[in-house]
């Protein structure tokens, strides 16, 4: 199973259906949360090629987007993929 990675803030609805797709599928994730500290999101932001919207996901290092992104991955089949490697 890849490692996955989710930057959120504590109270963003799109950052909790996204847990909860990966919490569906038992996928164990670290977690941040960028809300108290910009630090931490200017880092996300860097990290995710300019994205500054919660939640941005990385699977096995790779940028795969925010909320919709994931659940569209799902949708495909795709999901699964990734993240067995």
């Amino acid at each position: 199973m890849q490692h996955v990675e989710i930057y959120t803030t504590r109270t963003c609805p799109y950052c909790i259906a996204a847990k909860r797709l990966l919490d569906a599928k038992g996928v164990a994730y670290d977690e941040t949360d960028v809300g108290a500290d910009p630090r931490l999101r200017a880092a996300m932001t860097a990290r995710a090629g300019g994205r500054y919207t919660v939640p941005q996901i990385f699977i096995g290092g790779q940028h795969v987007g925010g909320c919709d992104d994931i659940h569209l991955l799902d949708h495909q089949g795709r999901l699964d993929i990734l993240l067995a490697g």
